[in-house]
């Protein structure tokens, strides 16, 4: 988009010109990139309405063929935008700002763009007729009423704009206006620094196919990012604006109103019929504090992936007491892809993208250490086995009462000795912050047997070796 902006200037100097009243409300908003083209649109338009004024009355002919010109060049810009909506765009650089390269973001978050674009391109008047039918379906967009009324302001003549400077220096440091203008930077930051091609969270080495779907958010973007895993492998196919914790990330305590970082899952879905209006379209709880947040003595409950109340389409990007709220539609497009106790949720400040080929290289890593566990165990060495527990380890289980890691030691070589077992539908979810740990989820079944455990391992590593802190039996 600031490419498009860019260029427009370059071919127009006039473009570089002021804009009074207009410039100071564009400053609320993402138009804050196009602002002197506005007043240069507009300048144009008035002089065509002018022109086409002195043509009418030389003739009526001459108004109805002018008319008719304006309309076919209103019908083509139509065009071209819709052409870019649905994945045509007509150059490389177009591509680049397409509203399809959002990946299919919401219908809404597309518009938006959209409209961005076209008065980016000099096209104020059908910009204006976009934001318009935006806000029509959406008339809480918060963020599509500003940029509508920033449209709004590029149809009035300059001799009768309002100047009013106090009126102005108050509008600019409304927090709500900086909320608003803050949301827009993010949402057109997502369309331009896109993940590259074949690229996958850094945390996500391996993902069994059990898990039919990932979710990870960038915190630095307000981005959740959804990927759909297959036999291909893990590919992005969708991803949405977000708010976080209005004091930011790194949750500690409970009620410090952070949004927690580190790698979750999905525990439950609750029905939107049973919470407050103010959950919007449903919740998807997660499982924090999970084992390592636990050990590093992190506190607090309750976070949600949750949508927004009816009087508000989005959040501020920092807005909540610590959970992810989407935008309703974009949420109802979420509930119906997780998997309750499957779908993995990773939080980060900000996301690394790396070539699947350097995931797969690093999960073969972690698998040798889980494969020397495995062998151990199956030779009934407790000596052995023992080297892969840290002193304080504890198994959680549904039939069992938490036990610690030496006591469990004796368990698992009657277990497994003697007996050939194959690991199966495996995942390993890589979380760096300080510390270097995983995340194993595998499925277990002995030779003869048609069904055995789910484990849930979190691995802690500790210089050149792998060493278990915490364990979960998941049926």
């Amino acid at each position: 988009m600031a490419d498009i902006v860019r260029r427009s200037r370059l071919r127009n100097p006039a473009l570089r010109r002021g804009a009074n009243m207009l410039a100071a409300l564009m400053a609320a908003s993402a138009l804050l990139l196009a602002t002197h083209g506005a007043a240069a649109s507009t300048k144009s338009a008035n002089a065509k309405t002018s022109g086409a004024k002195a043509k009418a009355s030389a003739g009526r002919p001459a108004a109805r063929e002018a008319k008719a010109r304006t309309a076919k060049k209103a019908s083509a810009a139509d065009a071209r935008i819709a052409a870019a909506a649905k994945g045509a765009p007509r150059s490389k650089a177009a591509a680049a700002s397409s509203p399809a390269a959002l990946q299919q973001a919401s219908s809404a978050e597309a518009r938006l763009i959209a409209v961005y674009e076209l008065f980016g391109r000099g096209q104020p008047r059908p910009a204006l007729a976009k934001a318009r039918d935006l806000v029509r379906d959406y008339p809480n967009f918060q963020l599509a009423q500003l940029v509508y009324a920033d449209l709004l302001a590029t149809q009035v003549p300059p001799a009768h704009a309002f100047s009013d400077a106090t009126g102005i220096a108050r509008l600019r440091s409304d927090p709500a206006m900086a909320d608003l203008r803050e949301e827009s930077r993010r949402r057109l930051q997502a369309l331009r620094d896109r993940p590259p091609a074949g690229t996958v969270p850094s945390q996500f080495l391996a993902l069994s196919t059990r898990s039919r779907y990932a979710i990870a958010v960038d915190a630095s973007r307000s981005r959740l990012y959804l990927l759909e895993n297959s036999d291909k492998g893990l590919q992005l196919v969708a991803d949405y604006y977000v708010s976080v914790g209005k004091s930011g990330i790194g949750k500690a305590t409970e009620g410090d109103a952070r949004t927690p970082l580190g790698v979750y899952y999905v525990t439950s879905s609750l029905d939107p019929k049973s919470l407050r209006d103010f959950y919007g379209a449903g919740a998807l709880p997660i499982n924090y504090p999970n084992p390592y947040d636990v050990r590093r003595g992190k506190t607090g409950s309750g976070i949600w992936l949750h949508g927004t109340p009816p009087q508000q389409f989005s959040r501020a990007p920092l807005a909540s007491d610590g959970c992810v709220v989407m935008a309703n539609p974009d949420l109802k497009q979420l509930l119906r892809k997780v998997q309750i106790g499957a779908t993995p949720v990773v939080t980060a400040p900000s996301l690394q993208w790396i070539p699947r080929p350097q995931a797969e290289k690093e999960a073969q890593t972690f698998t040798s250490a889980i494969s020397a566990w495995k062998d151990a165990r199956a030779n009934g060495n407790e000596a052995q086995l023992k080297k892969f527990y840290l002193p304080d380890f504890q198994r959680n289980s549904s039939s069992k009462k938490n036990t610690d890691g030496f006591s469990v030691l004796h368990d698992e070589v009657e277990y497994a000795q003697g007996k050939r077992v194959q690991f199966k539908d495996m995942s390993f979810l890589h979380w760096r912050d300080g510390d270097d740990t995983m995340v194993a989820t595998f499925g277990e079944v002995f030779e003869g047997e048609k069904s055995g455990r789910t484990r849930r391992q979190y691995w802690l590593r500790q210089g050149s070796e792998w060493k278990l802190f915490h364990e979960e039996i998941l049926g």
